[in-house]
């Protein structure tokens, strides 16, 4: 009995070792091909996503450059200074965008690779990308269904982005947020009021947007004179108060063109009211517009026209009636 176990032990063992042996065989392609290939589609992947991004990068940056044969629109005539300052402003505006842009749609690129290559990697695993993919198409429908609204707010802000409806510095008017834009996000938008407070704005919100800031500016002027006042005589003083103004050093470099007198705006009880207007570079046009109301009272005064005022009936008494008045009501 003991000399039939003693040569059963070693059989065992040579069966269990011929069984590994066959199991390693059997599984090499297993145990060496799957992590071969999923490393190779890892690699892939890597390569993939950074020769997208380098692209993407590219294409943006190429799109967002201003065109060199592309004339200088209502600008010729500015000074050096604030010429330099436009392009400055303008080459931050490009960068910032183009940063945004690349990074949204690298992200995009990011995870639609990093889907992909789970896929892959699952179907060299063995498991079944079927259930898989239905219950991903679920919870993706479910979480649509609750994140419209964010959804609509990076869509916005990244068209706001592509079309530079606005940017940092901008002066905008937003609805109820009127002020100056100190950050563009993909989701929120933060702008500054006169007051100092801090507006967020959703970006998916945001329905119409007046921007002050693009191309250029206009100074509009009402001036109200008397109905005894020669119109001939006001347009010319209101002419030199324009020439004046053009050939003032400081601002010189502010003003895109003469200034021109519209002529009469209105007819009214208080009087005549005559417009003028002059392009502006942008933001400028409120300096402008008080610099022109010092300078149009001054050539109209130089040139004897009476600025109108509201009239107000006034009674007028005689001697009779003081003589009345003193002595009283009669009885």
């Amino acid at each position: 009995m003991t000399h039939a176990t003693a040569h059963t032990a070693p059989a065992a063992e040579v069966t269990t070792a011929a069984d590994w042996s066959g199991w390693v065989g059997d599984h090499t392609a297993a145990l060496i091909g799957i992590p071969l290939r999923i490393a190779l589609i890892v690699a892939v992947l890597f390569v993939v996503r950074a020769a997208a991004r380098r692209a993407i990068t590219r294409i943006v940056q190429r799109v967002l450059e201003p065109n060199g044969t592309e004339p200088d629109r209502g600008r010729s005539r500015r000074g050096p200074a604030v010429l330099h300052r436009d392009r400055s402003r303008a080459r931050q505006r490009r960068e910032q965008r183009a940063r945004t842009i690349g990074s949204v749609l690298g992200s995009i690129v990011t995870i639609v690779l990093f889907m992909v290559g789970v896929a892959m990697v699952l179907d060299q695993v063995g498991i079944a990308l079927g259930p898989l993919l239905a219950s991903a198409g679920v919870v993706g429908l479910a979480i649509g269904f609750g994140a419209q609204s964010l959804v609509a707010d990076y869509l916005s802000g990244l068209l706001i982005m592509i079309e530079d409806q606005y940017g940092v510095g901008d002066s905008v008017d937003l609805g109820e947020a009127v002020g100056e834009v100190e950050h563009v996000g993909l989701r929120l938008t933060h702008v500054r009021d006169l007051n100092g407070g801090l507006w967020h704005i959703r970006n998916g919100e945001i329905r119409r947007v007046r921007n002050d800031s693009q191309e250029w500016a206009r100074a509009v002027l009402d001036v109200a004179v008397s109905y005894d006042d020669d119109l001939d005589t006001v347009y010319r003083a209101l002419e030199e108060a324009g020439r004046g103004l053009r050939e003032d050093p400081d601002f010189a470099d502010l003003l895109l063109e003469d200034l021109a007198v519209w002529g009469v705006q209105s007819l009214d009880a208080e009087g005549v009211l005559v417009r003028v207007a002059v392009k502006t570079v942008p933001l400028q046009q409120w300096g402008v517009t008080r610099e022109l109301r010092r300078r149009v009272k001054e050539a109209l005064e130089a040139a004897g026209v009476d600025l109108a005022f509201p009239q107000r009936a006034r009674l007028a008494r005689g001697e009779d009636d003081d003589s009345g008045a003193t002595a009283g009501p009669h009885r």
